[in-house]
């Protein structure tokens, strides 16, 4: 199974790789170029860095990569990369993919951003691993038009906004799988082993 790492000048590549090579026959690689990135059975939106510069490095691959997913091509969107998969942002200029629809808003919160272990309420995202406690490190949430398409919540002081959004083989994930410890792990082997080919 070919795993592909979009990198848009994000960080956090190597743990986030590290955490998806532990999946028994996963071939993980880093792709710069978004096109490039769409020859792969799984695609992967990593999780830190701004939506205004990562929504320029995807757009020459934007509307290749938004039909690629409708047509079934298997993703995981961390952090940031659950927010490209919206239609905009505040925190920056520049289209994401709209594959989910809704905007991305600046938490409403005294204390921003909010960085450390919180709760997943009601998750049903996958069936190989329920989530739990899980760590974030954010200033920005995603705000689903439909909220049929989230299948976990969080609640960050008075804020309460979707922890995990699915429709199809397509999953975006709020905190950082890569840094929750085991249960971090756990999700992303059990989501790699239900959308494998």
């Amino acid at each position: 199974m070919r795993v592909t790492l979009f990198d848009y000048g994000a960080g956090n590549l190597h743990s986030l790789a590290k955490a998806l090579a532990t999946v028994e026959g996963a071939e993980v690689r880093i792709q710069e170029d978004p096109v490039g990135a769409l020859d792969t059975d799984v695609l992967v939106l990593p999780g830190v860095g701004a939506f205004g510069a990562s929504a320029a490095r995807l757009e020459p691959g934007r509307k290749a990569m938004r039909e690629a997913l409708e047509q079934g091509l298997s993703c995981l969107g961390i952090c940031l990369g659950m927010q490209l998969l919206f239609d905009s942002s505040e925190e920056g200029v520049g289209e994401g993919l709209g594959y989910f629809s809704g905007k991305v808003t600046r938490l409403a919160s005294r204390r921003v951003p909010e960085i450390g272990w919180n709760t997943v309420e009601g998750d049903t995202t996958l069936k190989g691993a329920k989530l739990d406690t899980v760590y974030y490190a954010h200033s920005y949430v995603c705000r689903a038009t439909d909220a049929s398409v989230v299948t976990g919540w969080t609640t960050h002081e008075e804020d309460r906004f979707p922890a995990a959004v699915r429709r199809g083989k397509v999953v975006g994930v709020q905190f950082h799988p890569e840094k929750s410890s085991l249960a971090g792990v756990r999700f992303v082997q059990a989501f790699l082993q239900e959308v494998a080919p």
